[in-house]
């Protein structure tokens, strides 16, 4: 049977052995193994490939500064390398070193071939070379008189040079994009090498090099070493056998469904890539997909800046599972995203330990309490608020498989934490310990223990992808084998079987962080040169009344008002005059911090409903992070809370 699966074939880019790989690396390696994760959880043949690009001038002087061979000196990064993979649980099917004979070889076969095509001939090559980038750029598309890509100094060569004919290619390559809306994803990376690169017109390519001799040799002409590009590139295809005694796996690979490389190496992958594979008479790539950076708060990554995060840092302190959701939770793929200790320490505790992990110790709790621990499926009685759990699981799986496709992932996650945030509220919404006092409810009771085992269950599935130690602690904690983590288990909600029982004491998957302590740690860790969060100088309902000055309905119409329910609430420590809310908006939970404490008392709040203002830059209080504002009047002395109609469902605009 396998040989009658699907096939798909990801790739990140090979990466530069130029020092420790950081979570840029990480992220696009994340983000390729949970689409790799994902498809064969979808029951495809998967094939996963990651590696190292190891010639070139760059790698030459690395080596000599460390004193070391090349060879010995990519070697041992290529083991570091891996360890890093297998700390985060990469499921690469291979990982090739350019300078391995398997590439060696094909690379150059392939060479010879465009030479017998007449696609390359010999010249002369004078223009402007950024060593880091390995790149030639013309006067015209210097910035400032720098790299445009890196922004580092470059220097003139003139050398003698095989150059690859790119013109010759050119109107085939834009046909191609137009009749292949998604090879390029997004599509501003698509008009970006139209605009800037294709119509302006192409310059042919120079592929080879003299000036350095770390790299593989051009055929006949040793005294060349092939432009690292065309032996980077090509090794999409030389891994998977192009060209040797045994190409079974090029056979049944080729063509890639998915290039996922960083923005900066869009136009290597696009143009050079495609045209390279033209010139072969092979298919190209499905797509190619290019995502953004991970920047700081001060810019992009630097050890000048000391700002750099590496992975094992946070893996080791805070688990793979918080590493790995973060990286594709908060940043948006596609798009640039920023890195910083709060956001880190806010999601592991928020959204990880607050809403998934407590549900799973609630439930776990309950079902004990309630049933000795089994997980009923008999004698169950129906709730009015089941219809709306059930639907939103289906609705969770639909949207899921959509945006998977479009390796949306943050969206993703967004969609199967409303289901976490819906099934909190399913327990809020049916009150257990209420109906557990009324024997006659028992059956309802049932129900909605089977519902909550039921939910954790498919959002475990779901997580697979992301999260590869999780599932698998849910199951266990809800006595269910892995046999139900199967994509195909979501189909029916209630593939629960009789006999189940879960685990006497739920142990926190997610233990949650203290927040001063932790984001003191990250930032220690990142030498220290991520300033801290600044704390308000004084609560809001403190301010001095001032003249309101009056604002444009286009202002107003900026402030984004949701309906929400106060779901949980708790006095702040030593401020009198501060509560901490939780609120559930329907489409996620949030903490606001609000100084009421004046006015009403924290079991007064809960059930209430309230008008946040929802996209308020969040901020500290007393170290508290608060993400918006509960709107109140304030009359002679007195604060009273704005409500809303309890019809209004929550996340519904207040306009």
């Amino acid at each position: 049977m396998d040989n009658q699966k699907k096939t798909f074939y990801i790739t990140t880019p090979i990466y530069y052995p130029s020092g420790k790989f950081h979570i840029g690396t990480a992220y696009t390696t994340v983000a390729s193994d949970t689409i790799a994760r994902y498809k064969r959880l979808r029951g495809y043949d998967v094939r996963f490939q990651t590696g190292m690009d190891e010639h070139g001038q760059k790698i030459q002087e690395k080596a000599a500064e460390a004193g070391k061979e090349p060879q010995q000196y990519v070697n041992e990064i290529a083991e570091s390398a891996k360890a890093v993979w297998k700390l985060m649980d990469i499921s690469y099917d291979d990982f090739i070193q350019t300078t391995e004979k398997r590439h060696t070889d094909a690379v150059e076969k392939i060479f010879q071939k465009f030479l017998d095509n007449g696609d390359i001939y010999k010249g002369e090559y004078e223009g402007w070379y950024c060593t880091p980038c390995e790149s030639f750029f013309t006067e015209s598309q210097l910035d400032n008189g720098n790299c445009p890509d890196c922004g580092r100094p470059v220097h003139k060569v003139k050398e003698e040079s095989y150059f690859f004919n790119m013109k010759k290619y050119a109107d085939r390559l834009l046909k191609y994009y137009e009749d292949n809306a998604e090879f390029i994803e997004p599509e501003s990376r698509k008009n970006e090498m139209i605009n800037n690169f294709i119509k302006p017109g192409l310059e042919d390519l120079s592929v080879s090099r003299t000036s350095f001799d770390w790299g593989i040799k051009v055929p006949g002409d040793p005294k060349h070493v092939i432009y690292v590009w065309v032996d980077a590139l090509t090794n999409y295809i030389t891994t998977l056998g192009y060209l040797s005694d045994e190409d079974t796996l090029f056979k049944k690979y080729w063509p890639a469904d998915v290039h996922v490389v960083g923005k900066d190496i869009v136009r290597f992958h696009t143009i050079y890539w495609p045209i390279f594979l033209m010139a072969l008479d092979l298919p190209l790539p499905k797509k190619v997909f290019a995502h953004g950076f991970i920047m700081m708060k001060d810019g992009k990554m630097s050890k000048s800046k000391g700002n750099v995060v590496y992975p094992e840092m946070l893996v080791e302190r805070y688990g793979l599972d918080a590493t790995r959701y973060f990286l594709l939770r908060e940043l948006p793929f596609g798009s640039d995203g920023v890195f910083s200790p709060e956001s880190f320490v806010e999601r592991t505790n928020f959204d990880l330990a607050n809403d998934l992990g407590n549900l799973l110790n609630r439930t776990i709790s309950m079902m004990n309490k309630y049933f000795d621990g089994h997980i009923p499926t008999e004698g169950l009685e129906p709730t009015e608020f089941d219809a709306a759990l059930i639907a939103q699981a289906t609705d969770t799986k639909m949207k899921y498989e959509e945006n998977m496709e479009k390796m949306q992932f943050s969206v993703v996650l967004s969609d199967v934490w409303a289901l976490v945030s819906r099934t909190n509220k399913y327990i809020d919404e049916t009150a257990p310990w209420v109906l557990a006092k009324d024997e006659a409810l028992k059956g309802q009771l049932a129900t909605v223990m089977a519902n909550l085992a039921e939910s954790l269950r498919q959002i475990a599935v779901m997580i697979q992808p992301f999260m590869t130690i999780a599932p698998k602690q849910i199951m266990e904690q809800l006595g269910l084998g892995e046999e139900l983590l199967a994509w195909d288990t979501l189909e029916t909600f209630g593939a629960i079987p009789s006999g189940k029982k879960v685990i006497e004491k739920g142990v926190p998957i997610f233990p949650r962080l203290d927040n001063e302590v932790e984001v003191g740690y990250i930032r220690e860790q990142m030498q220290g040169s991520v300033k801290p969060t600044e704390e308000p100088k004084k609560d809001a309902l403190a301010k001095k009344e001032e003249d309101v000055p009056e604002i444009s309905f286009e202002d107003f119409m900026k402030v984004d008002l949701r309906v929400a329910t106060v779901i949980a609430c708790d006095k702040m420590p030593k401020a009198d005059k501060l509560l901490k809310l939780q609120l559930e908006l329907g489409y996620e939970q949030r903490q606001v911090v609000s100084g009421i404490a004046e006015y009403y008392k924290p079991e007064e709040l809960i059930g209430r409903k309230v008008i946040v203002v929802a996209n308020l830059k969040p901020v500290k209080l007393r170290g508290e992070l608060s993400q918006g504002m509960v709107l109140a009047g304030s009359k002679d002395g007195v604060l009273t809370l704005a409500t809303v109609d309890e019809k209004l469902e929550n996340g519904a605009k207040v306009k």
